[in-house]
């Protein structure tokens, strides 16, 4: 018995005539070439669409099977001369190269160690050698020496090791992936399997036609089918065997629909079902604007699928134990994330008439809140002057010139403080408005701050240190100047000299400290310090205010593109870009 024929899986060399069962077997054997062929092309054409290593591998395993099972028949049994020996050698070396390239294929998956990888290609190329170095190849019925006995051990035992090892890759490396990726690998692994037993059955078959001979050819058939079907299954197969997956992503879908959740939470719940049932080995969910909503898995790399839809682009990064992504996968994930795009839309509609009740209850409280305090600030000062005006024109003949003076001075008093708190009103509805026209200017920092401290504090103007080393800045005067007049004003009614104001030019930012050597802001006012007429505890009972100088302050230095923090203690900071 001739090695080649022995060791491949295809036509037979000759047929009985009139044998029933010698047609069974050329047939089956031509199917198994046909399939050969098919899967050959397949892996090809996969590595045109996707790439990779892996259907390289398996496009130049079973294109050496195809050319040995079509192109091989024309070799001669008998071969005499240079050209039909190498003819003879190159053959059998197509079978020495099979396993080693499928091994290749499925290590191709993940990769192997290095030294394991160079163990086998050495082994491997010593059987290359060996093969061409055969002095003779018995035919059929000749004898068999030795030296070519140890040659066929050692090809079996080459060939079934490597094949053992390709079915165990194959199989493990199915597992813990989807049910598409993971029945693919599996059938990947059995067909390695039923391919060895085939080729180890025609080592020692008997006859050409026999039932051994059927039984093999058999296995290769199963063995070529398998392998086809593996590489790229069909698709009422792939639903088949994703349904469990397409259930879960239909209740998936079901829930967004009818839950209310955010949009993150959204993304989040429909990333793994898609991963699942499309094979991937990660996905994301952007919304329309790019933000990134939500992500699984690897994210980068080749291999990446974008699929975009109103509001919404889910990309997915194909894993290499899942088949083709084909028109089946594509308009699934189509419809997904259309799905998850009405879903977002209908959150981000949520979400927006949310905002707006609540923004719309905050302004409500907020002008009760406005109401009540413009109505009990301004009762007091209206009244009391009301009342002076009253005694000044009913009984001011009865009065000397000091009581007189008293009343004037007190009038004074009372309408400064109505003034002010319209001041700061109308700052509150230009700031609202966005009306404030910020205008940076250069400017000597020092002597500005000692200028508005000068101002702001008056008779106890001594008790504030400005601690500013000479040098220009760039911000707007006026924005300038109501903060930091706030902010000492503030440290003089509720703080404890001495007030430290200093300031540092980094980065092209200044930043402005205001610090006293009070207590510091009360507990339970840290959280709302800066919100709209904010007043509580001492201050509240201590000292006249509209809690409406924090906020008017802080709106100052954000409409200038900076900020006004508070540090805890009796520490204020506030930054502006100085540009």
């Amino acid at each position: 018995m001739r090695l080649r024929t022995c060791l491949s899986v295809g036509f037979p060399r000759r047929r009985t005539g009139g044998s029933e069962l010698g047609t069974v077997v050329t047939a089956i054997g031509i199917g198994n070439s046909v399939l050969f062929v098919g899967v050959t092309l397949l892996a090809l054409r996969r590595s045109l669409l996707r790439g990779g290593a892996a259907s390289v591998w398996l496009a130049a395993a079973f294109g050496m099977l195809t050319v040995l099972t079509t192109v091989g028949r024309l070799v001669p049994q008998h071969p005499h001369g240079v050209g039909p020996v190498l003819a003879q050698r190159l053959d059998i070396e197509l079978l020495v190269l099979f396993p080693y390239l499928l091994y290749r294929f499925a290590t191709a998956f993940t990769p192997q160690r290095r030294g394991l990888q160079a163990l086998v290609s050495t082994l491997t190329a010593g059987l290359t050698v060996w093969t061409f170095a055969l002095p003779h190849v018995p035919a059929a019925g000749e004898h068999r020496s030795g030296a070519f006995l140890a040659y066929l051990v050692a090809f079996l035992v080459h060939w079934s090791v490597l094949s053992i090892a390709v079915t165990g890759r194959l199989w493990r490396a199915g597992q813990e992936q989807p049910a598409v990726a993971r029945n693919r690998m599996e059938l990947l692994s059995l067909a390695a399997a039923t391919l060895t037993l085939a080729i180890v059955g025609l080592a020692f078959q008997h006859g050409a036609h026999g039932g051994s001979a059927l039984a093999v050819q058999l296995l290769g058939l199963c063995a070529g089918a398998a392998f086809l079907v593996g590489v790229e299954p069909p698709g009422l197969l792939r639903a088949h065997w994703r349904h469990a997956e397409v259930e879960r992503l239909q209740e998936a879908v079901r829930n967004l629909m009818t839950l209310a959740m955010t949009r993150r939470e959204i993304a989040a719940r429909v990333l793994g079902p898609a991963v699942a049932v499309v094979g991937a080995r990660g996905a994301s969910i952007r919304a329309g604007d790019g933000e990134l909503l939500a992500a699984i898995g690897e994210t980068d790399g080749p291999s990446e699928i974008r699929v975009e839809q109103p509001g919404v682009v889910l990309t997915v990064w194909t894993s290499p134990y899942a088949p083709f992504f084909g028109d089946d996968e594509l308009r699934l994930l189509e419809t997904i994330a259309s799905l998850t795009g009405i879903a977002l839309d209908r959150v981000r509609l949520f979400e927006q008439e949310h905002e707006a009740r609540v923004a719309l209850e905050r302004a409500n409280e907020v002008m009760k809140n406005f109401v009540a305090l413009a109505a009990h600030e301004l009762r007091t000062p209206v009244t009391t002057v009301h009342g002076f005006v009253q005694t000044l024109n009913h009984l001011g003949h009865r009065l000397d010139e000091a009581r007189k003076e008293e009343l004037r001075g007190a009038l004074e008093q009372q309408t400064a403080r109505m003034a002010a708190l319209v001041e700061q009103l109308l700052d509150l509805s230009r700031l609202d408005a966005d009306a404030i026209d910020v205008r940076p200017q250069r400017l000597e920092l020092a002597s500005r701050l000692r200028e508005l401290v000068s101002v702001a504090a008056g008779a106890r103007a001594d008790e504030v240190e400005v601690m500013v080393e000479p040098g220009e800045v760039v911000v707007d005067p006026d924005v300038l100047d109501h903060i930091v007049s706030n902010l000492v004003t503030n440290a003089l009614r509720y703080g404890a000299a001495p007030i430290r104001v200093s300031a540092a030019l980094a980065d092209g930012h200044v930043r402005l400290t205001v610090e006293d050597a009070g207590p510091g802001v009360a507990t339970e006012l840290a959280d709302t310090l800066f919100d709209r007429f904010t007043r509580a505890g001492v201050s509240r009972d201590r000292v006249a205010g509209t809690g409406l100088g924090l906020a008017i302050a802080r709106a100052y230095a954000r409409a200038h593109r900076g900020d006004l923090i508070y540090e805890g203690g009796a520490r204020f900071v506030l930054e502006l870009p100085s540009v």
